[in-house]
This record gives C-alpha cells, sequence and structure tokens, in this order.
C-alpha cells in the first residue's frame, strides 16, 4: 500500500505520538565528563579555546565534582597537567602524579563516581608525543621516530599506577601497537585482573583535535602523529584496529572523534558486540560553542542532535565536554 492509504506523518501529530515512537533516547547515563587537573592550588582557569571548560587544582576540584555528582552523570576522564616534563613522561606513572592525585581525591569524596583515567604519555613528555622518541637531526631540523614496543613498558607502569591510585577505568589514548594486550597483562600481573581497558581503538590523526592540546598542553613539539593515529581517509582499517583489541583483551571501543566518523561508528557497532564509546572532542565542541556565541545557532537543539546521531549510528557512551549542559537540558525536560 502507499498514499493515500500510508500517510507517516500520522506518527509525528503531537508531542506525545513523538515521543512514544521516538527510536533513540539520550539520558544521562550516557554521558562522560572530562575534567583537566593541575598542579597548584586556587586554580579555576577557564581555557581560552574551550569555553565554560577549565583547569583545576585538587583544592578546586571538590565543587566541580559536586556538580557533576548532583547532575547525575557517572562517570569523568581524568587528563593531567604535570608539574614537570621529560622525554619518557615519568610523572604519568609517578604515584604522587597528578592523575594519581586527583584520583585518589574524587574517590575518597564520591565513592560510586567512575573515575576513567585517560592512558597516555603525551601531557607528560617534553617532545609532546605518546611514547618514547628516538630524536635525530635532519637539514637542520629535529627530528624523531616514535618507538613502539619501547613505549608498552611506559604505558603499562602508568595503568597500573592509576589503577592502585584507584581509577575504575584504565582508557589508553597512545595508538601503539599491542598497547591493550600489554596493558592487560600488567594490570593482571599487579592484581587488577577486575579492571576494565576503554581502548581508544580508532582514534584518528585529526584536525579536531587542537583545542585540546591548548587545554592539556600536549602540542607535539616536531613532527605530528600521523605514524601512529589513523588517516582520517580510512575505515577498513579501523576494523583492524578495533579487532585487534578486542583480541587482546579490551573492554569497551572507542572511535574518536566522533562527528566526522560517523560511518566508522556505524561499522564498529555492526561488526561487534562489545560496548562503544563515542568521543565528541574538543573542535567540536569548540566549534559549537562559537558559533552559539555570535548567535548563528540553538546551542541545545545543536548538541542535542549531535549527541542523539552518535547514540544512533551506535555508541553506548559518550564522552563530551558538553556532558553537564547536556545533562541540565534533560533535566528541564522532565
Amino acid at each position: 500500500m502507499s498514499f493515500p492509504i500510508v500517510r507517516h506523518r500520522r506518527l509525528r501529530q503531537s508531542a506525545a505520538i513523538r515521543g512514544m515512537v521516538r527510536e533513540t533516547v539520550l539520558t544521562v547515563d550516557d554521558f562522560i565528563q572530562p575534567i583537566f587537573v593541575a598542579h597548584g592550588s586556587g586554580i579555576k582557569n577557564e581555557i581560552s579555546s574551550m569555553p565554560g571548560v577549565y583547569h583545576f587544582s585538587l583544592d578546586t576540584l571538590e565543587e566541580e565534582v559536586k556538580e557533576i555528582v548532583d547532575l547525575g552523570i557517572p562517570a569523568v576522564l581524568l587528563f593531567g597537567i604535570p608539574e614537570t616534563k621529560d622525554s619518557v613522561g615519568s610523572s604519568a606513572f609517578d604515584e604522587e602524579g597528578i592523575v594519581q592525585q586527583a584520583t585518589r581525591k574524587i574517590k575518597a569524596l564520591y565513592p560510586d563516581l567512575l573515575v576513567v583515567a585517560d592512558t597516555c604519555l603525551c601531557e607528560f613528555t617534553d617532545h609532546g608525543h605518546c611514547g618514547m622518541v628516538h630524536t635525530f637531526e635532519r637539514d637542520g631540523h629535529v627530528c624523531g621516530d616514535v618507538l613502539n614496543d619501547e613505549s608498552l613498558d611506559l604505558l603499562v607502569r602508568t595503568a597500573v599506577s592509576q589503577a592502585k591510585a584507584g581509577a575504575d577505568i584504565i582508557a589508553p589514548s597512545n595508538m601503539m601497537d599491542g598497547f591493550v594486550q600489554a596493558i592487560r597483562a600488567g594490570l593482571d600481573e599487579a592484581g587488577f585482573s577486575h579492571i576494565p581497558i576503554m581502548s581508544y581503538s580508532v582514534k584518528y590523526a585529526s584536525a579536531f583535535y587542537g583545542p585540546f592540546r591548548e587545554a592539556a598542553d600536549s602540542a607535539p613539539q616536531f613532527g605530528d602523529r600521523k605514524t601512529y593515529q589513523m588517516d582520517p581517509a580510512n575505515v577498513r582499517e579501523a576494523l583492524r584496529e578495533a579487532e585487534s583489541d578486542v583480541l587482546e583483551g579490551a573492554d569497551m571501543l572507542m572511535v574518536k572523534p566522533a562527528l566526522a566518523f560517523m560511518d566508522v561508528l556505524r561499522l564498529l557497532r555492526d561488526q561487534f558486540d562489545l560496548p562503544l564509546v563515542a568521543y565528541n572532542v574538543s573542535g567540536e565542541y569548540s566549534m559549537v560553542k562559537a558559533a552559539s556565541e555570535r548567535g548563528w545557532i540553538n546551542e541545545r537543539a545543536i548538541v542535542t542532535e549531535m549527541l542523539l546521531g552518535m547514540k544512533r549510528a551506535g555508541a553506548d557512551i559518550i564522552i563530551t565536554y558538553f556532558a553537564k549542559d547536556a545533562a541540565r537540558w534533560l533535566r528541564e525536560g522532565k
């Protein structure tokens, strides 16, 4: 049958009908709120390229975490800004590192709030890369090769130190080959076989990370990350990356960024049955904020549509700097 017997608009006639047949629903349980923590005291400094996102010191962190808990957001993702950096990122696996201290503080204040620890070295290395680097000069310029296998031990040490501090989930974001297998073995050996790994399985060498590099002070000092992060032109490669992580023991898979890679989210959703995470990254956040500040868009409507799109594409969990805003909007909508 077809028109006029079939009339699709019948199911769009009222808000009540539209709500009844709605296929995709956002809830506060979908969200993880990223937090940037720095050494010092009295620090609550807004990140210039990310309006509404701040660096917090440990003493100002409590107010932020309380707000997150009060909004019902179930998890935070911790990024740390160290006092000192070196070639191997030793602050990343220091028991008194900023992420470790923040984790202990958050778990003492709110034991039920999930702490997801970003497990990478780029914020902690003086060269800004996600692993150990062999540097050399070429035509008067400093160059370097990121050393894959030599970096794995440092990543394992970082993950174990984060678990010891109380992290509920380890989220390795480095894109070294074999990182999930190495971290899984290291966690198990250290007595943390119960700690899940949320793997940054498909992480593209994306232009959408620009504001984050200001926030985390993690821009590479030479070269770029294209030898270890994925080419944005590739999609079949995403399947290979994700399959490796599944075989190595990942408990959750992530696609980063999300907005320009909805097809990749759908591909992984169709191929794997592990929980799927979308990272709504800094550039996606900042573009919306900038357009909203100029009055060009309706921020709430745009963000809601973006997040719904990520869930519709297959995401079970969304890491987003809009988590607090979205939680408020959902509460207002009830």
